[in-house]
C-alpha cells in the first residue's frame, strides 16, 4: 500500500492566565464590543514571566505523546515564531526536556508554521528518514506583542498544541493527503516584527491577503486530494480572526457551523493555533473519526497552505 505520514496523537496547552477583552481594551483606548466585533476574541492566555516558549510546547508535547501511547520518536520539530533563543534551536531542549533521544530542530514560517511543519515530519516519514515524528507548534506572543497597539494587542496571545505522525498507509484515517504551500517574501513588511522590536501590522492588507490567499489554497488541496469543496466536513482554519474564516467559509460555499473554531477563548495563538483548535474539537465532540477535514492556515511571510485528512480516532486531554 502507498506509504503517508497518519495522525496518531493530539495534544495541546495553554496558560492559565486569562486575559479579558476589558484588560486589552483599557491599554489600547477601545472597548470589549469594539473587539468582539472586529476580532471574534473575547479572552485570551498569555504566560506569565518566565514562562518561555518551550515550557509550553513541553507541556503539549507530552500530552501528544501520551495521546498517542508512545514513549519515543524518531524526530522532533518545533513549528515557533517566538524560539527560546537565537541559537541553539529551542527544539533539543524540548526533546531532552521530554526524555527524547531524537535529531530536533525549529521551523518558522509564522502563524503558517503548523501547516508547514506537517508537510516536513510527513515529508521525513515518506522518505523514510523517519517512523514517527513530535511535531509542535508553540509560541508566546505575548511576548512581542505591543500591549497598547489596537492592532495587535486584541489578537495575539500564547499556547502550545502538538502532533504525533507514525508511518502508515494513505488508505488509513488520519493519513495526511496532498500539501499546497506557498510563500511571497514581497509582502514582508505588511506583517513583521525585526530583531529586538514588536509585532506590527497593516491590518486590512493582511484581511484580504489571507482571506484570497487561504480560500485559493483550500480549493486546490481539496481537488489535489481528489475531493469536492462540498465533501468537506470542517474546516480547521488557522484562527487569526473570525471575520477571516467566516469569510473563507462564505467563498469555499460551505456554512459557518463546519469552522472548528476557539478563537473567543484563546486568541491568535500563531503557530499553537491549529493544534490547540483540533484538541478543543475533538474535547468538544466537534470531529469524528471519518470526517474529512480541511486544515488551512496564513502568516508572515507572506506564507500560506492547506492540506485535507480523514479524522482518526484519537484519545485527548482538555486542555486545561
Amino acid at each position: 500500500m502507498t506509504r503517508a505520514a497518519v495522525l496518531a496523537g493530539l495534544g495541546a496547552w495553554a496558560p492559565p492566565h486569562e486575559v479579558s477583552n476589558d484588560e486589552v481594551a483599557a491599554l489600547i483606548g477601545r472597548d470589549d464590543e469594539w473587539i468582539r466585533a472586529r476580532t471574534g476574541i473575547g479572552s485570551r492566555r498569555r504566560a506569565i514571566p518566565g514562562t518561555s516558549t518551550g515550557t509550553l510546547a513541553v507541556a503539549a508535547g507530552r500530552r501528544a505523546l501520551r495521546s498517542a501511547g508512545v514513549s519515543t520518536v524518531d524526530h522532533v520539530v518545533l513549528a515557533t515564531t517566538t524560539p527560546d533563543r537565537i541559537t541553539p534551536a529551542t527544539a533539543p531542549a524540548i526533546a531532552s526536556a521530554l526524555g527524547l533521544s531524537a535529531p530536533a530542530f525549529d521551523l518558522n514560517a509564522a502563524c503558517t508554521g503548523f501547516v508547514y511543519g506537517l508537510a516536513v515530519a510527513s515529508s521525513l516519514i515518506m522518505a523514510r528518514a523517519a517512523e514517527s515524528v513530535l511535531l509542535i507548534g508553540a509560541d508566546t506572543l505575548s511576548s512581542i506583542t505591543d500591549p497598547t497597539d489596537p492592532m495587535t494587542a486584541p489578537l495575539l496571545a500564547d499556547g502550545a498544541g502538538a502532533v504525533v505522525l507514525r508511518a502508515g498507509h494513505a488508505k488509513e484515517l488520519g493519513a495526511l493527503h496532498t500539501f499546497d504551500l506557498h510563500s511571497e517574501g514581497e509582502h514582508l513588511g505588511l506583517l513583521k516584527a525585526e530583531h529586538g522590536d514588536r509585532v506590527v501590522m497593516q491590518g486590512r492588507q493582511v484581511f484580504m491577503s489571507a482571506v484570497q490567499n487561504m480560500t485559493a489554497s483550500s480549493a486546490a488541496a481539496v481537488e489535489a486530494a481528489g475531493y469536492a469543496l462540498s465533501d468537506l466536513d470542517r474546516v480547521i482554519g488557522h484562527q487569526a480572526n473570525i471575520r477571516i474564516l467566516h469569510a473563507i467559509a462564505d467563498q469555499l460555499g460551505l456554512p459557518p457551523d463546519r469552522l472548528v473554531t476557539n478563537i473567543e477563548r484563546f486568541g491568535n495563538t500563531s503557530a499553537a493555533s491549529i493544534p490547540l483548535a483540533m484538541a478543543d474539537g475533538v474535547t468538544a465532540n466537534q470531529l469524528h473519526p471519518g470526517e474529512l477535514v480541511l486544515v488551512t492556515a496564513f502568516g508572515a511571510g507572506f506564507t500560506w497552505g492547506s492540506t485535507t485528512l480523514r479524522w482518526p480516532e484519537l484519545a485527548v486531554e482538555n486542555v486545561n
